[in-house]
């Protein structure tokens, strides 16, 4: 491995300040540094909501919360980026604050795309590639930021599988009124307007065709996805409405603690995939949406499609999911839990 910088006994900062799905997919590069490099120091910047993700992570020794930091005063912000005396930063998500940040910090070597036009300014290695367009996962593309470290190719879909053990649950008492001696599915059918969703109606006929075939459904969610669930979901004989009840932290340990779970493109579902659960994912055909960039990792993981191709507008007025049958998505819940 030929390296432009030697990072082999110094700190690094890896900036994703996004969504837990996009966090999750940045985790394999920490991992890989640690491995190849066991004696670096990793600090991740993170939002304050997927910091509860990040902890979870063993590749990770220090998480600095970006929302907290970028609240303070700009001279706060430079005490606190120059209290981790870091040798690099690799900007995995743009920020242009937190790019001028590291640029004012001093931070030797400073990493970004090179399709950003504030990285001209504040990033001396700047990275030649694109996403939007690419074939690749988005856990893949994320390892041409590593290339200044020596990294000359990515990773295959099979390695980063082969890897996914830094991932780790803490354990979780279910409270009584959600448990039961029956498999547990979760359904997790909102995406906070972030992914194209499955229709209400169809995880309505789902779900009880999954407790006729002798399983708990749980629905998972926020209070306020809650509500919108409750329109359309009668809750009740192994059908439970869990929305609002969990913590994130709560939530990850419990999607560890089920036998499968079923999303479409969001946060869940790639816990659940980096947990190497059962988890199967509804996604569009549509680029840049398309599983063969955001499928979660996992040995078992699985995605569904309705189509090959997309022909709808835009995402927003996309209805491919739609054409994904209650029938098949309960055929593959079956396949995977040996039914």
């Amino acid at each position: 491995m030929s390296k432009i910088i030697d990072i082999s006994e110094g700190t690094v900062i890896i900036s994703r300040t996004d969504s837990i799905g996009d966090v999750l997919l940045t985790l394999p590069i920490c991992a890989a540094l640690k491995r190849d490099f066991p004696k670096i120091k990793i600090v991740f910047l993170a939002s304050s909501y997927t910091i509860p993700v990040v902890k979870h992570c063993s590749a990770v020794d220090e998480i600095i919360d970006a929302t907290d930091l970028l609240n303070g005063p700009t001279v706060s912000q430079l005490e606190k980026i120059h209290r981790i005396k870091a040798d690099a930063i690799v900007h995995v998500f743009p920020n242009k604050t937190i790019a001028n940040l590291a640029k004012k910090a001093k931070i030797p070597h400073r990493i970004g795309t090179s399709h950003r036009a504030f990285h001209l300014l504040t990033c001396n290695h700047r990275i030649n590639f694109t996403r939007k367009k690419s074939n690749e996962h988005e856990a893949q593309l994320n390892f041409h930021l590593l290339q200044p470290f020596g990294y000359e190719k990515l990773p295959t879909w099979e390695e980063l599988n082969d890897n996914l053990n830094y991932f780790i649950a803490d354990k979780f008492e279910i409270p009584s009124s959600f448990q039961s001696d029956k498999k547990k599915i979760l359904l997790h059918s909102k995406s906070q307007g972030s992914a194209v969703e499955w229709p209400i109606e169809k995880y309505n006929e789902l779900a009880r065709k999954l407790v006729e075939s002798d399983f708990s459904v749980y629905f998972t969610g926020t209070e306020k996805e809650g509500i919108e669930i409750r329109k359309g979901i009668k809750f009740g004989n192994e059908i439970y409405d869990t929305t609002g009840q969990f913590s994130l932290e709560e939530l990850i340990s419990f999607i560890d603690s089920s036998d499968l779970l079923l999303a479409c493109s969001t946060g869940p579902l790639h816990i659940a995939g980096s947990l190497n659960k059962n988890c199967i994912g509804l996604f569009t055909p549509k680029r840049p949406m398309h599983p063969g960039r955001w499928k979660p990792l996992g040995k078992n993981s699985e995605t569904i499609t309705a189509h090959n191709t997309c022909k709808c507008v835009n995402q927003k007025n996309c209805i491919c999911l739609a054409d994904i049958s209650v029938e098949t998505v309960f055929s593959k819940i079956l396949e995977k839990l040996d039914r």
